[in-house]
This record gives structure tokens, C-alpha cells and sequence, in this order.
């Protein structure tokens, strides 16, 4: 066979299986690649190699040693050791010592009590003989709180109630008949009819939720005697617009 069959056979180069047959090994590179290839070789012209590997100026394949090149005496290792733990406990330490402090004194933190000049002292102040009345003594709580004061001259004062203020509905007035399509909160008709000129409408508050009247220009609303201007609602002559929960007038959300 020549050179390039065999090359091309065992999937190497030329230059490999030339080398190998002239017993150049320093140029094939690590002694294991020489051993591996004159075997390949070999299976392929089904001889035996094992004399040969041995009377060949191969070199052994040897592992290769390995060598530290740092060495960190035990001593130092513990002292290293050591120092980080040190430095975790300081960490902890600074970290803790702040919380456990704010925690275990709860007087700090809390705020200071008040009270007003124009009550009259739990007792008497000194050098008089002022006496509290007998009621008013009873009056007193058993305990001092302690901790400041802190003066007000704002007299206490009882919270006053709020009047209600009652909510205000719709009123539609119709000028000249109108179509209207007006459903509750929960989208259940509550009108839907042709209306007459000089008829009018009321309702309460939470009982429509939508409406769309046809000739818009011939109703006036009002809300809590007050007229609606309809204008941002207006399409054409058709206005449309919900009646939010405190009976206002909105935009319809599309």
C-alpha cells in the first residue's frame, strides 16, 4: 500500500505515517500519540507490535507529578480561621447589641403624655391648703403614669356630631318629547319609553346608573336643583352618561 492509502485508511496524515515508518518519534509529538499510532498502524497490517514498542527508543509514558506551588503552614491556617470567626461575632454583635437595647427599654420609644392647663391638678399645689372636692377626688385615677408632661393650651373638647348631609337625585324635565333608555346600578331597565313634553322625572340616589336620552336638547337635568350642563354628554342630540353612586353625573365608561 502506499503512503497515501494507509493515510488514508487509518484517517491520519501523511506526514504522521511517513514519520512513523522512518522512527522519527521527536517529531510526533507526546510519546503516548506515538504508542496509540504505531498500534492503529499495526491492526491495520494485523502484526504484532509488542517487541518493537519495547526495543523502540520510545519514552515511557509517565503521569505527570504534581507540584504545590504555595504551602500555608497549619498555624497560619488556624489563625486565619480564627480571624474570621472573630470578625462574624463582631458583625453579630453590632448588628444585635442596637436591637436587643431598643427592645428591653420600651419607656424610651413611647410617647409622652399630655395634658391640658385648664384642668385642674390631681392635688393640691404646696403652700396652700386648696383641698379637692370630695367627687372630684374620686375622680382621680389610682395610678400615675409615669414620664413628662407636656402642657396644651388648647382646652379639651368634646367632639362635635356632624349633621348628615343628604344626598341629592336627578331630575329630568322634558321641554319637548324625548326617547329615553335609563337602567339601574345593576343594568336592570327602569325606563325605556317615549316621554311627553311637560312631563318630568325623579330619582333617588342609587337608582339608575345609566341613561341615554334621545333630543337631549330638550330635557333639563338637574341635580339637587341645580342644572346639569349636558353638553360634554351630548352626541349629536343624543346624550349618554352614568349617575355615579353619589348621584353625579359621569362620563360613560367605555
Amino acid at each position: 500500500m502506499s503512503l497515501d492509502e494507509v493515510a488514508g485508511q487509518l484517517r491520519m496524515p501523511v506526514q504522521v505515517v511517513a514519520a512513523l515508518e522512518a522512527e522519527q518519534w521527536e517529531r510526533m509529538g507526546a510519546p503516548v500519540f506515538v504508542r496509540g499510532q504505531l498500534r492503529s498502524y499495526a491492526r491495520l497490517l494485523k502484526v504484532d507490535l509488542g517487541e518493537l514498542l519495547e526495543q523502540a527508543r520510545i519514552a515511557p509514558v509517565v503521569p505527570p507529578t504534581l507540584v504545590s506551588h504555595t504551602h500555608t503552614p497549619p498555624i497560619r491556617r488556624m489563625a486565619e480561621n480564627l480571624g474570621r470567626r472573630a470578625v462574624y461575632v463582631v458583625i453579630t454583635a453590632v448588628l444585635a447589641v442596637p436591637i436587643w437595647y431598643v427592645i428591653s427599654n420600651p419607656s424610651r420609644n413611647a410617647p409622652p403624655s399630655t395634658a391640658s392647663l385648664d384642668v385642674v391638678p390631681p392635688a393640691a399645689s404646696a403652700g396652700t391648703d386648696v383641698a379637692l372636692p370630695a367627687a372630684t377626688a374620686a375622680a382621680q385615677p389610682a395610678t400615675r403614669q409615669e414620664g413628662p408632661y407636656i402642657a396644651s393650651l388648647a382646652p379639651a373638647m368634646a367632639p362635635r356630631a356632624t349633621a348628615a348631609v343628604p344626598k341629592a337625585g336627578l331630575t329630568l324635565n322634558f321641554k319637548g318629547d324625548s326617547w329615553v333608555d335609563i337602567s339601574g346600578p345593576d343594568g336592570v331597565t327602569v325606563e325605556k319609553a317615549l316621554i311627553r313634553a311637560g312631563e318630568s322625572r325623579s330619582f333617588s340616589v342609587g337608582q339608575v346608573g345609566r341613561m341615554v336620552l334621545g333630543n337631549a336638547a330638550q330635557v333639563e337635568v338637574q341635580q339637587a336643583g341645580a342644572n346639569v350642563d349636558m353638553t360634554p354628554y351630548q352626541r349629536g342630540n343624543v346624550a349618554r352618561f352614568t349617575v355615579s353612586s353619589d348621584g353625579s353625573v359621569v362620563p360613560v365608561s367605555r
